[in-house]
């Protein structure tokens, strides 16, 4: 199949599958493939013109009218969702099927799938600022992919009731929510030493792989495990 992928972590996933798309987004991370726009801006000309069987899709990372435009122009989208650790499983099954790959095997994905998070509900963990955007400072609230696999590991998130999905916040209140620390990942704002000081000033301030933390799909599960030992200080604490 001519596949073209907007969604990064999709295109990780079809290359680990051994399916390689005809083209890619530049957040896709992989020069060797034709770009084709980013994930908000993709050049919608180029794609029909590439004639691809398939376009991927995220609700999350791509927008309605693109995908609109792409179906307006007689092309195939798979429209994938992912908002939790949850959704991972039956997302990769979907996509598998919609690309013709071989269907994951069950080893690749943690056990017990989904795992469970009956300690951060009941409030037993530690929870977590997490900054993924700064001037103005963003976070995100638990219906998001990031604050599902924290939970999964035994972190919770200070924002996880917030009615909006990105909400927009402060220092000051993200200190006034009392976290016990502050989980700065490398994207999509690109967290690094120079901003510790600044975030010391709601708790301490652990820096992470932000792919390992938003990136879903075959990384699922490494990714998981890297974060947990990453931040095993903090949920052993607990």
């Amino acid at each position: 199949m001519r596949i073209v992928s907007l969604v990064p972590s999709a295109t990780e996933t079809l290359l680990a599958w051994g399916v390689e798309p005809v083209a890619v987004t530049r957040f896709c991370e992989q020069p060797d493939l034709l770009q084709v726009g980013g994930t908000k801006d993709p050049d919608l000309a180029a794609i029909i013109g590439l004639e691809p069987d398939l376009v991927v899709v995220c609700e999350e990372e791509n927008r309605r009218p693109d995908a609109e435009a792409l179906l307006a122009a007689g092309l195939s989208v798979h429209v994938l969702r992912i908002d939790s650790v949850a959704d991972v499983g039956p997302q990769l099954d979907g996509l598998a099927a919609a690309v013709g790959a071989a269907h994951p095997e069950p080893g690749e994905l943690p056990e017990p799938w989904p795992p469970t998070c009956d300690d951060v509900d009941r409030g037993r963990g530690p929870s977590a600022f997490v900054p993924i955007w700064r001037r103005p400072w963003m976070t995100m609230s638990g219906g998001c992919y990031g604050s599902s696999l924290l939970a999964a590991i035994g972190i919770g998130n200070v924002f996880a009731d917030d009615p909006v999905r990105y909400p927009t916040t402060t220092l000051e209140d993200a200190a006034a929510r009392r976290p016990a620390l502050v989980v700065a990942p490398s994207e999509p704002y690109p967290f690094a030493e120079r901003h510790v000081p600044e975030l010391l000033a709601v708790a301490p301030v652990e820096l992470v792989d932000g792919q390992d933390l938003f990136w879903w799909g075959v990384r699922t599960p490494a990714a998981m495990a890297r974060l947990r030992e990453r931040l095993a200080d903090w949920v052993t604490e607990s």
